[in-house]
């Protein structure tokens, strides 16, 4: 029978190269965007794991994927530190702009006093000086190597505005580009507030303890440990779980629907060759177990086609668009489990059909 199988293939190699390639592109939707997701939720992840706070005190809701308030007073960076284990605090305020350059569309920008910030996480300046003046902002050295920019360059945010870029920071931690805080609070008109308060506690101290100590004493605000920050990163982009199921569901559709399409045709055509099978004693089974043998084939071709092209695709644009892509073991399963399932169900129903194949009304017809 796998003889049989062979042959069917090589006797209509275009047919066969297209649902191949339809089976492909399945698999390439679901390795090359999952990767892509995965990446840039890994790369958030490793930038919040840069922060050395431990603590991160903010309001309800002040610290969703999206948001851009200012609903901390300042006032709270001093109350904190009045607080036993507490060694220092920084306000922050984070705010997230449209961008069409952007990763996800979107930029972040921070408002953050630099000194304290880089005592606190241990990051150092390697060109230029800090952010001082309200029309100033530094970038990491990946920001300044993506958009091609260096010391004394323009740089445009809020819309329009230009901004001058003074200095270059490493390693990035939070949003890659930022300002002072006064500028951040005269940008969004908000005097005396932020986004957040970082934390850091002293050595020794057991952040637990800590954190029921800030709840007690400032009760009413949020309290968030930098560690659970950087777990699941992915739960923090809304709507990015339902867009890779809605992305994998579309895999496994197209994979389906290319086979279907090719084995019916394929089907019309062997018609003749299929009652002559029926003829010489050829069982309903051993029909249908053909046509399914034809299917896997097709994506087992078509797998090995789409994990080679998601590779070099990534790799491309990697190096071209400076973006990160990380291939995990669980979407890779998916990927070979959902075109393997959508290819065998794909022929089910062409299957089906060549199995009731009159043959003797085929003869008298053909």
């Amino acid at each position: 029978m796998l003889e049989l199988v062979f042959a069917n293939l090589r006797v209509r190699p275009f047919r066969t190269l297209i649902s191949i390639i339809g089976v492909a592109i399945g698999v390439i939707l679901i390795i090359l965007f999952t990767g892509l997701a995965k990446g840039m939720t890994d790369d958030m992840a490793k930038r919040a794991a840069n922060w050395k706070a431990e603590i991160l005190f903010s309001r309800p809701g002040g610290m969703d994927a999206t948001t851009s308030n200012t609903s901390v007073n300042v006032a709270y960076a001093q109350k904190l530190l009045e607080i036993e284990g507490v060694d220092s605090t920084v306000p922050v305020i984070r705010y997230v702009m449209p961008d069409s350059k952007g990763s996800w569309g979107i930029r972040q920008v921070e408002g953050v006093d630099w000194e304290p910030f880089a005592a606190m996480n241990d990051m150092q300046l390697v060109s230029g000086r800090a952010a001082q003046g309200v029309d100033e902002v530094i970038v990491d050295e990946r920001q300044a190597q993506t958009d091609n920019v260096k010391v004394g360059d323009t740089y445009e945010l809020f819309g329009d505005k230009p901004y001058r870029i003074v200095g270059i920071y490493n390693p990035p931690a939070g949003a890659r580009t930022k300002m002072s805080l006064a500028a951040m609070q005269d940008a969004l008109q908000a005097p005396g507030k932020c986004t957040y308060i970082l934390v850091k506690l002293k050595d020794g101290a057991d952040v637990q303890k800590v954190a029921a100590k800030i709840n007690e004493a400032l009760p009413g605000n949020k309290i968030n440990l930098t560690q659970e920050l950087v777990i699941d990163a992915t739960e923090r982009i809304p709507g990015l779980n339902t867009f890779l199921r809605v992305l994998v569901g579309l895999g496994a559709f197209v994979s389906t629907i290319f086979v279907l399409l090719s084995m019916y045709t394929t089907i019309t055509e062997r018609r003749k060759e299929i009652g002559i099978l029926k003829s010489l004693g050829a069982s309903t089974g051993f029909i249908i177990s053909t046509i399914e043998g034809e299917a896997f084939l097709i994506g087992v071709f078509g797998i090995v086609s789409g994990f080679v092209v998601s590779w070099i695709a990534a790799y491309l644009i990697s190096k071209q668009f400076d973006l990160t892509f990380t291939f995990s073991t669980g979407w890779v399963s998916t990927a070979f489990v959902i075109a393997i399932i959508g290819s065998l169900v794909g022929a089910l129903y062409p299957a089906w059909r060549a199995a009731g194949i009159d043959p003797v009304e085929v003869m008298v017809n053909e």
